[in-house]
């Protein structure tokens, strides 16, 4: 049976939570490191670490902000620096997990990342370069509310946007849009909409999403996520590593196109696969983790 060990790691001024799950026995040097999404967590991966510890070493770390991770006050892109406060943003958490690649896990590793953490992956793995083995990007965040991606949102994107910014900047303003949105209620009606089959859309899984949200500094990086409306998006990545890139998708994911991601398949040369969990949404790997681990193995087979 696999080993786990969680322990927290010091990064900067900040704690870092992360755990390790493997075969206590095994001599594996195969690595690989899960990234979440969005307010998420390293638990979003309950359903793949142990079983994938069968035959790699899987790390998975709350991103700074998030989880059990430092939850430092958010600076927004205008405003001056403060002290116990941080920028979050794709250079942030992408030079997070490069470090910890760097100081941890020291060795060659696969970056998988679900959502926002696909982009956060392929940040790090630009960062480390031959140190990254492969990238795995599951429902990758296409940011369609990105300032880049104006003329191809809809109307009611455009409308939408400039309210949100509004909205957000003001701390008291967000951080009540945060405990409004992170009851049990609203994340169960969230998720049914990620997770169109309804599978392993349990109680364990909105105690993981509602208990990190009631940490006195939660709000922060709600309130953070506005730098992101301008900053990298995915594809501006496939071109500056060298490293082999599969996609999986959830067919039914209503926030993350799949014809998108076929669109990547077809354009960039080191994307080698796009797989698709038919009747998943934007979490495959926990809605379907059968399928995604399968699928993953097979990847990281075929490039080791």
């Amino acid at each position: 049976m696999p080993s786990k060990t969680s322990e927290t790691w010091k990064w900067k001024n900040w704690e870092i939570s992360w755990s390790l799950s493997k075969i206590s026995t095994s001599e594996n040097d195969i690595n690989i490191l899960l990234i979440h999404g969005f307010g998420a967590s390293k638990e979003h991966w309950r359903h793949n670490q142990d079983f994938l510890s069968k035959n790699y070493n899987c790390y998975s770390i709350d991103l700074l902000g998030f989880g059990q991770s430092s939850q430092p006050n958010a600076l927004l892109n205008y405003e001056s620096y403060r002290e116990n406060s941080i920028k979050y943003s794709f250079d942030l958490w992408g030079n997070q997990i490069a470090a910890f690649c760097s100081e941890i896990i020291k060795a060659p590793v696969y970056l998988i990342g679900n959502s926002i953490g696909g982009v956060v992956a392929l940040k790090a793995a630009e960062i480390i370069q031959n140190q990254c083995k492969g990238v795995i990007l599951i429902n990758c965040a296409q940011r369609i509310m990105d300032d880049k991606r104006l003329k191809r949102s809809n109307v009611l994107m455009n409308l939408l946007r400039p309210i949100l910014k509004t909205l957000v900047r003001q701390r008291i303003i967000s951080k009540t849009l945060f405990e409004r949105a992170s009851n049990p209620k609203v994340i169960r009606k969230i998720l049914q909409k990620a997770y169109p089959s309804g599978k392993n859309l349990d109680k364990e899984l909105i105690e993981i999403l509602y208990s990190p949200s009631q940490r006195k500094n939660s709000s922060e990086a709600f309130r953070g996520f506005i730098n992101i409306f301008d900053d990298y998006l995915a594809t501006d990545f496939f071109n500056k590593i060298n490293t082999p890139i599969q996609l999986i998708w959830g067919e039914k994911d209503p926030w993350e196109s799949l014809d998108e991601a076929k669109e990547w398949r077809n354009k960039f040369k080191n994307i080698k696969r796009l797989d698709v969990i038919k009747g998943a949404g934007h979490c495959p790997h926990d809605e379907n983790p059968e399928e995604t681990n399968f699928l993953v193995s097979q990847f990281i087979q075929e490039t080791k």
